[in-house]
């Protein structure tokens, strides 16, 4: 996938904006299958664009997208679930904000979103051409950013993110409840309680921490026999805990199981009370030192199955996590397979070298990016932690 930005560094910083008026598509062939649809229904036909699927123009309607109005196919709604916090190496959405498809992409000029469109979305309900005219632009501002809510047939939906949260509850097959991402103006800076490991360099490459700023934004702990709830309650509130078991070859002061009872119980201390809708958000990594019960206890506890994120290199497996998590999309990210006999093979390789795993932080690094949407961040350049 080509995401082209539509920001050129060298110009002025001001954003450019499209007016479409209604004789850019007052006039629509007769179509063929597919988006064109949507204008000629819409103009010609008279039809609701409720009743027309926003991101691939089929009449099967299923539910409303949640941030523009129009409809969505229940082919397009899975699509659109799975894809939606999912983020590139860039920083950056992967996908299309309105199909949550598309190759080539338009990213907005707004320091503040990660969102893109696809070619296609943008010249079939904006208008034809307009995404060549976006693209020549020196800082295009997208339609979830424009002070107006139309631009053709494309009308952003009144509270898109309460929209948006209320579709991924309703829609979403996770036991775990979405929270509503947050504007841009009530972003405050991530708060963050750090378990056995210490992820402040990470978060600082992504742009969630200043380099060099209040240490009193990351706390990290090594060792939490002594921690109790008033000790969490005065260090906190916290909006991300963190916790892994250390690396495979590194020397456990605790059995690897230590490490997720203490997590679980600091979870429990943590996490904001009952009906809270303050956005809180947890990890815990397996470096592949759990057994198969411990990590059925962890799965238990923490009421989901775990992700397998592997470092394939050369078409061979170099390292591998497994995690449990709260935050969006991790389980959607299309992950190398990796069998468990691979695992269990890698596992004994590390245990009989006794060579420690190297930065099994940088495979959930990436993990972090969809907090974006509910947090401050200081930099949109990521930079590499290593």
């Amino acid at each position: 996938m080509a995401a082209i930005p539509a920001l050129d560094p060298e110009a002025e910083p001001s954003m450019d904006v499209i007016l479409v008026g209604s004789s850019e598509l007052s006039s629509p062939v007769s179509p063929g299958a597919g988006r064109d649809l949507i204008a000629y229904e819409v103009k010609v036909n008279q039809r609701n664009i409720e009743d027309i699927c926003l991101c691939c123009g089929s009449l099967q309607v299923h539910t409303q997208h949640p941030l523009f109005e129009g409809g969505m196919c229940a082919p397009c709604k899975d699509k659109f679930l799975d894809a939606l916090f999912l983020y590139d190496d860039d920083g950056y959405q992967s996908y299309c904000s309105i199909c949550c498809s598309g190759e080539t992409l338009l990213i907005c000029g707004n320091p503040d979103c990660t969102r893109c469109y696809c070619f296609e979305c943008v010249d079939s309900l904006v208008g034809p051409g307009t995404s060549g005219k976006v693209h020549a632009m020196s800082n295009w501002v997208c339609f979830l950013c424009l002070p107006f809510s139309r631009s053709g047939l494309l009308q952003r939906r009144r509270k898109w993110r309460g929209q948006l949260k209320a579709f991924y509850d309703r829609e979403s097959e996770s036991p775990l409840e979405m929270f509503e991402t947050v504007p841009v103006w009530r972003r405050e800076p991530v708060r963050v309680l750090s378990l056995f490991e210490d992820i402040k360099k990470e978060l600082t490459s992504l742009g969630f921490l200043e380099s060099g700023s209040d240490p009193g934004q990351l706390k990290h702990l090594d060792d939490v026999t002594d921690t109790v709830r008033k000790d969490v309650e005065e260090w906190g509130p916290f909006d991300l805990l963190y916790g892994a078991t250390p690396p495979l070859g590194h020397t456990c002061d605790h059995p690897p199981s230590w490490y997720l009872f203490q997590f679980h119980r600091l979870l429990q201390y943590a996490r904001p009370g009952p009906g809270s809708p303050r956005p809180f958000f947890w990890m815990f990594v397996d470096n592949l030192v759990l057994n198969k019960e411990d990590q059925d206890v962890a799965s238990r506890f923490l009421e989901m199955e775990p992700t397998t994120i592997p470092d394939v290199r050369g078409g061979s497996l170099q390292n591998a996590v497994r995690v449990w998590s709260n935050i969006p999309a991790i389980r959607s990210r299309q992950w190398a397979l990796v069998s468990e006999e691979e695992l269990s093979l890698l596992t004994q390789n590390r245990q009989s070298s006794k060579l420690a795993a190297k930065q099994p932080t940088k495979l959930v690094k990436n993990c972090f990016l969809p907090l974006r949407e509910y947090f401050k961040y200081f930099s949109t350049e990521l930079t590499s932690s290593l």
